[in-house]
């Protein structure tokens, strides 16, 4: 099947998944005989086989962060800069767990300088221009800001699908004030400077107010209170939050989105992967020939 045969374009956040499935109990209990944690590798596969089930005719692509900075470190170099470094017992998982991936022939994307978000949001992009529906599984709620009339999230996690509708009801903003709501309210886990004391409910005041960030800055001075201190003390660095919240939607590709569908399974090398991994109830589906695909 051609990858214009199928729909819809599927952009898996397989970093995203590789770290809610590492926080999972008892996936992390998970190992082979000789002790090589297996849990995160385990949880990922579970997620893409449920989007195969969810999606048949899905074309599945699936992007990881590469190792290194990217260029919102040259932005701000304090970026991420609280995050503990990645645990050896998941960072072993991520070689193997890309093997399977690529074995099961599914696109695998992992583009250094920018994060997995940035390489989504292009092919997001170039899907939309191209009419194609484009579905990213994701938990991160900074997708939101993806979101238009050809593009929903889905969090496989959860069973949530998310459109423009669902984006309105769960953050009280359109997609197109996710960036401004990200920017207003910072973020501690990737170190983005926001308005301190900015929680959810005074951004979504603000942008509900006066529709976007740059006119919550224009009417700075009318805020009231100890909080309308701390909007007129964030100022000069709102435009960086910005641009740190922003995703790239024009990172340079060697494959775009109507380039990029399924290659033949190699299943004589994923049932090495298996057996190796003791991922036995893959290796199961794969000898009853269940299609990897």
């Amino acid at each position: 099947m051609t990858s214009s045969s199928l729909s819809p374009l599927i952009l898996v956040d397989g970093s995203s998944y590789l770290f809610r499935a590492y926080h999972v109990p008892y996936l992390q209990a998970l190992s082979t005989a000789d002790g090589h944690p297996t849990g995160a590798i385990t949880g990922v596969l579970n997620m893409i086989k449920s989007l195969q089930k969810d999606y048949p005719n899905g074309n599945i692509v699936v992007v990881f962060d590469a190792k290194g900075k990217t260029f919102r470190n040259d932005l701000y170099p304090e970026y991420k800069a609280n995050r503990p470094p990645m645990p050896d017992d998941l960072r072993c998982q991520i070689a193997p767990l890309h093997e399977m991936i690529e074995a099961m022939g599914f696109p695998l994307l992992v583009i250094e300088g920018v994060e997995a978000d940035d390489v989504i949001g292009t092919l997001a992009k170039q899907a939309s221009e191209n009419g194609i529906e484009t579905v990213i599984s994701t938990g991160d709620k900074d997708m939101a800001q993806l979101v238009t009339p050809h593009v929903r999230l889905i969090n496989t996690m959860t069973n949530v699908e998310m459109d423009e509708a669902g984006v309105v009801e769960k953050f009280g903003i359109r997609p197109d004030q996710i960036i401004d709501y990200l920017a207003l309210m910072g973020d501690k886990v990737d170190n983005i400077p926001g308005v301190q004391k900015c929680g959810p409910k005074t951004a979504v005041k603000w942008l509900t107010e006066h529709g976007d960030l740059q006119t919550v800055i224009d009417n700075a001075d009318s805020v009231k209170g100890k909080i309308g201190e701390n909007l007129r003390a964030a100022l000069t660095q709102l435009p960086l939050s910005y641009e740190l919240a922003t995703i790239k939607c024009d990172v340079e590709l060697e494959q775009s989105a109507s380039d990029l569908g399924p290659s033949e399974a190699n299943v004589e090398k994923l049932t090495e992967l298996f057996t190796q991994f003791e991922l036995r109830r893959h290796l199961a589906d794969l000898k009853k020939g269940s299609d990897p695909q």
